[in-house]
């Protein structure tokens, strides 16, 4: 029995599914069969109640003697009353009817058969698995032993799942290890640096005009560095923040934003263009992330527009849209595709900014359940500027 069972088991999905088949053909061939002997019994039982008229001949010999017993010969039969004959022309009729009857429902008993012994407990593994990976959750094991299709799918299905649980666990690892070592580099920077401040004082104090102009580009350098230090420290900081979300008013958000924005704006002497699409009264989200973003999104345009930045507030159903266009010659290529990782810029002389902006406002779109999006803009095949998107889920 049990070697029935493996074998069973391990009949491909074809080979199974002819089995079920034939064996229902089979069943709707004995229940039609059984059908027509039922219904014939009836008819005969029917015609039974119905005596034919009949009389009683003799044989007889020269003299007029009887020889026999004599036998009844039939003539016309007795005719059916209308509800027997009713009932007679169904039980001849029902074969045909309950043949393609029969025929439908063991297909279907065999196609659910089929469905519960072969096709819902592996297609509902791969379900439950696909939503386990879908929310980031590998600690699971996909099982199912038969050796058909489905089973060799599952198999595929699990080694994809360990493989990526093995990939996981190394880029955490790596990222972990990532941290410690910026944090340990920041660390053991600070010492240096102080040592070159002071020394950068005293260089100051001198009196020869050669040591001071020594002295103000060592500071400048110091300051870059200290900026870059500060920079890593910032971004092991926010890879680890959690979005504090609360009820937040949209009107005041939008004035906020605003006021945010133009202060940025003035500040370089370019103009701000500020629209506000929302319907909602409020909105739940983690204001400070949303802020630091729309922050560091107004710095960016106003640093490469030509004379104006544009601000839009949308909504979406599933959250909040903030567009910031700026006036600009755009993004160069690399830019299009390296711009939002971190340390990336395409000002290699500015000393203020080490390309991390971005790559924050990517940090806390993710954490937010959202993303960021670049772009160039053209007018008539004629690049008219850059465009960054920035979507928070807030439903």
């Amino acid at each position: 029995m049990e070697l029935l069972k493996r074998r069973w088991r391990g009949l491909s999905l074809r080979k199974t599914l002819v089995v079920y088949i034939t064996a229902a053909a089979l069943l709707a061939l004995v229940l039609c069969g059984m059908t027509n002997d039922l219904c014939g019994m009836g008819i005969r039982e029917i015609h039974a109640g119905y005596l034919d008229s009949m009389e009683k001949y003799y044989l007889t010999n020269e003299r007029g003697e009887r020889l026999g017993e004599g036998a009844y010969i039939g003539t016309d039969a007795i005719p059916l009353s209308p509800k027997d004959q009713r009932t007679v022309d169904i039980l001849r009729a029902l074969p045909t009817v309950t043949t393609p009857v029969w025929s439908s429902l063991c297909i279907l008993g065999a196609a659910l058969l089929f469905y519960r012994n072969k096709l819902k407990r592996p297609l509902a593994e791969l379900r439950l698995a696909s939503e386990k990976i879908a929310e980031n959750n590998l600690d699971f094991r996909v099982e199912y032993e038969a050796a058909d299709e489905l089973g060799q799918l599952c198999s595929s299905f699990e080694i994809m799942r360990s493989t990526l649980a093995a990939n996981f666990s190394e880029m955490w690892r790596q990222i972990e290890d990532r941290r410690q070592l910026n944090a340990a580099f920041a660390h053991e920077l600070r010492t240096p640096l102080t040592v070159l401040k002071g020394y950068d004082e005293m260089l100051k104090d001198s009196g020869d005009e050669r040591t001071k102009g020594i002295a103000d580009t060592m500071e400048k350098h110091i300051m870059r560095m200290e900026h870059y230090v500060d920079s890593m420290g910032s971004l092991r900081r926010l890879e680890d923040l959690k979005p504090q979300r609360e009820k937040i008013s949209m009107k005041e958000l939008a004035s906020v934003l605003y006021d945010s924005a133009f202060m940025e704006c003035r500040a370089h002497g370019k103009m701000l263009f500020f629209k506000n699409h929302t319907q909602s009264k409020e909105l739940i989200a983690d204001r400070d992330s949303i802020l630091q973003v729309a922050n560091n999104l107004a710095a960016n345009a106003v640093r490469y527009a030509e004379s104006a930045v544009t601000c839009c507030m949308e909504e979406t159903e599933e959250g909040l849209l903030l567009k910031v266009t700026d006036d600009g010659k755009g993004f160069s290529e690399e830019g299009l595709r390296q711009a939002m990782n971190p340390y990336f810029t395409e000002e290699k002389g500015n000393e203020k900014h080490f390309g991390i902006g971005l790559y924050l406002c990517r940090i806390l779109c993710g954490h937010h359940g959202g993303w960021l999006k670049i772009e160039n803009l053209f007018q008539e095949n004629v690049p008219s500027g850059a465009q960054i998107t920035a979507f928070f889920r807030c439903r």
